[in-house]
């Protein structure tokens, strides 16, 4: 076991006996903030540096975008939680065979980007700000925390002709059980926790946030074709998480169950590659999305 997750473990449970608040808050800041930063990867290195890079400015905070190809018929690519725009490398020579533009970026607190954390409100609106330089994109790919990230802003005016969801978070309301899962932590400090994220501390003015932040509601508001892939293994984001989606969504949703990858290694495996290659490249439909401020 990782030293500083037992040590984080073996004091907030302590605390919470004498203090459950006291150790809600401190549960609530490691959620907030990546543990680490990732980085690069060797065998993403290569790809990684054939990207042209620029920054935006986001709340203050700088930006890392990076795009492989010239910007025409433009892919956006969404990555999760202490994750970055590199874990996508093995799909970035496949769609680049496309003709397809790639687009990523380093959300705030993660990879090459400054600050110190980002909600799916922050990959929401860098996906709007780069909507507003590239344009309706043909597709989206996202990871983990991205998928809910990607469903929110399909719902509130990204446009994209179609969305791959990999191992992908369906409810925001989940995120809390399971950290503190992850974790060891006890049934008290989950319950701080989740008071802390539901009740406007994390998401101000939104009254609901199970709701608001669920990517299985008012499917009828996403009407494009949607390839979900994810893990029976998963140890970090359920499976459940994707049957979620596929009830939602029904037949416009295409399920891929893969075992044994759990939840990083599904982004390298080439069978799993080749069918969301497969899936972009079956034909050009319109580029669809909710109305804006749609909810």
């Amino acid at each position: 076991m990782d030293p500083a997750v037992a040590l984080i473990r073996t004091t907030l449970n302590a605390t919470s006996l004498a203090a459950p608040g006291l150790a809600g808050r401190a549960a609530y800041e490691l959620y907030r903030h990546p543990l680490r930063r990732s980085r690069v990867r060797t065998r993403e290195r290569a790809v990684h540096e054939r990207a042209d890079t620029r920054t935006l400015r986001h709340r203050g905070e700088r930006v890392v975008v990076h795009r492989w190809g010239d910007g025409a018929r433009p892919v956006l690519l969404m990555h999760g939680w202490q994750s970055r725009a590199s874990r996508f490398a093995d799909f970035v020579p496949r769609l680049r065979g496309l003709g397809l533009t790639v687009v990523g970026y380093d959300a705030p607190g993660h990879g090459d980007s400054g600050g110190r954390t980002a909600t799916v409100l922050d990959h929401r609106a860098v996906a709007l700000r780069l909507q507003e330089e590239y344009g309706a994109f043909e597709a989206v790919l996202a990871h983990s925390l991205g998928v809910n990230a990607a469903f929110l802003a399909l719902r509130e005016g990204l446009r994209a002709g179609r969305l791959v969801a990999v191992s992908g978070v369906a409810e925001i309301s989940w995120l809390p059980a399971g950290f503190c899962a992850v974790l060891g932590l006890n049934a008290t400090v989950e319950r701080e926790l989740r008071r802390r994220v539901e009740g406007g501390a994390m998401f101000p003015g939104i009254a609901d946030v199970r709701a608001h932040f669920d990517a299985a509601r008012s499917p009828e508001e996403i009407t494009l074709p949607i390839l979900v892939a994810h893990d029976e293994d998963d140890d970090v984001v359920p499976f459940a998480q994707a049957g979620r989606l596929r009830a939602a969504y029904g037949d416009r949703l295409e399920l891929l169950a893969t075992r044994g990858l759990g939840h990083r290694r599904i982004l390298t495996e080439p069978t799993v590659i080749d069918n969301v290659i497969g899936f972009l490249s079956a034909g050009a439909p319109a580029v669809t999305a909710a109305e804006p401020g749609a909810a």
